[in-house]
């Protein structure tokens, strides 16, 4: 089968490579009308010649690469890039991955207006192409451990860190600012426009990917994971009679689905611009000069319009269960706090509580259950892992994180006593 080697971005009608070969092929010329496509270089500059060029391996999209550039004129365009493309053609996995990076670039376009509300990477071009399943990113590059900026940090491995407060409180003040610059007017229908929200579109109501039967086969595995290896469950997770009470509200979770998602997208003033994953594995974070710590944001895939709710349990997801009980009140508000400061409107405490417990209800309950059934997959005698800091899961990433990512789930349910709010849910 013949595939072509460059397709048109829907959103600015650039014609762009289709891969990394491509655009190596292209070189300096090549970079320089896509740099002038977008109006991210000047007309009357150029790049001049590329002087560094390194495959990069890593994460579920495309092929990666690490370049850098010179120009001919003196600018202060970054000379330090990065460049990601969906999967090539024939992958097997590029149907699975590729749209998602349709919000990324309509999110990296966006980025380039001016007064933009968050630090992210600048954006030199942008384009996808949705009949083609075809995406190139080009964006300035992250200096971790350079400069002041901390090294880049993993994910679900939070007790390697000593203090991690001002991490997340940076990352609570982003999402409050993304939300308050867009609830205020400040994006001037530029949302609305390349993240359409419609609260009663089925995809939004029905995220769960799985039916009754698959629920309680995944609960069953889950059982006798526990059973297995209940230090990988530790403070009371492993349970029997939390697990029976767990079960028996995921099954409601799943009953109620829409129900839960039309409550969460009732609260009309908590609904703006968001992303899902502000996991401090997306960012990258320094001190600013008064020593307060300040964040930049990564891997847009995840970004649209929802409630705020959602955006803070994904920031807080994979963070430690403890330090979870210790600072949720303290950073809901915050969060509240800098909204309404930035010029979003005062949301209520309460019901903001009780939209990221929905949040969390049916966001865990449709994709933080399958880490028993990965683990075992990679480890299959689990039960002799000593911890979950055990040398053999911590080198493992997926593993790793769905583990934890579960774990935060289920002691979030029994801490928040979502079973019980659940059952409320008409």
């Amino acid at each position: 089968m013949t595939y072509p080697t460059e397709v048109t971005c829907d959103h600015t009608g650039t014609v762009f490579p289709v891969s990394l070969d491509e655009l190596e092929a292209g070189g300096a010329a090549m970079l320089t009308r896509l740099f002038h496509s977008i109006g991210s270089l000047a007309p009357d500059n150029s790049v001049a010649a590329i002087t560094r060029w390194e495959e990069f391996f890593g994460g579920g999209m495309g092929r990666k690469v690490v370049f850098d550039v010179r120009y001919d004129k003196p600018t202060d365009r970054p000379t330090e890039l990065f460049a990601k493309f969906t999967r090539e053609f024939g992958d097997p996995l590029r149907d699975l991955f590729s749209p998602v990076m349709d919000p990324e670039v309509r999110f990296a376009l966006l980025s380039r207006r001016s007064e933009f509300p968050l630090n992210v990477p600048e954006c030199m071009f942008a384009g996808y192409s949705a009949a083609d399943k075809t995406g190139l990113l080009i964006t300035s590059r992250v200096p971790y451990g350079r400069g002041g900026v901390l090294h880049a940090m993993d994910k679900a491995v939070d007790y390697e860190h000593d203090d991690l407060l001002p991490v997340y409180e940076a990352q609570t003040r982003a999402i409050a600012a993304l939300a308050a610059f867009h609830k205020s007017g400040r994006f001037e229908g530029e949302v609305e426009e390349a993240f359409p929200f419609d609260p009663s579109n089925e995809k939004l109501l029905q995220v769960i990917p799985f039916d009754r039967a698959q629920l309680d086969e995944k609960l069953a595995i889950l059982r006798d994971f526990a059973d297995r290896a209940p230090q990988l469950l530790p403070d009371g997770l492993a349970d029997s009679a939390f697990l029976d009470a767990f079960a028996d509200g995921a099954r409601r979770v799943l009953g109620k689905e829409r129900s839960i998602w039309q409550r969460i997208y009732s609260h009309d003033d908590a609904i703006a611009l968001i992303h899902w994953n502000m996991n401090p594995d997306n960012a990258w974070f320094w001190r600013g000069d008064d020593g307060t710590m300040q964040s930049g944001q990564l891997d847009w895939g995840g970004v649209g319009q929802g409630n705020i709710a959602q955006s803070y349990y994904g920031m807080y997801c994979a963070a430690e269960t403890g330090f979870i009980a210790r600072h949720d009140a303290h950073l809901q508000s915050l969060l509240l706090a800098e909204y309404a400061a930035k010029g979003g409107p005062a949301l209520d405490a309460s019901r903001f509580d009780e939209d990221v417990s929905l949040a969390i209800a049916v966001l865990g309950s449709a994709w933080m259950l399958d880490a028993p059934s990965l683990l075992a997959n990679e480890i299959p005698d689990f039960e002799k892992l000593e911890d979950r800091a055990d040398a053999r899961l911590r080198q493992l990433f997926i593993p790793r994180a769905q583990l934890q990512l579960m774990r935060v789930f289920l002691s979030e349910w029994r801490r928040k006593d979502i079973g019980a709010l659940i059952e409320k849910v008409g």
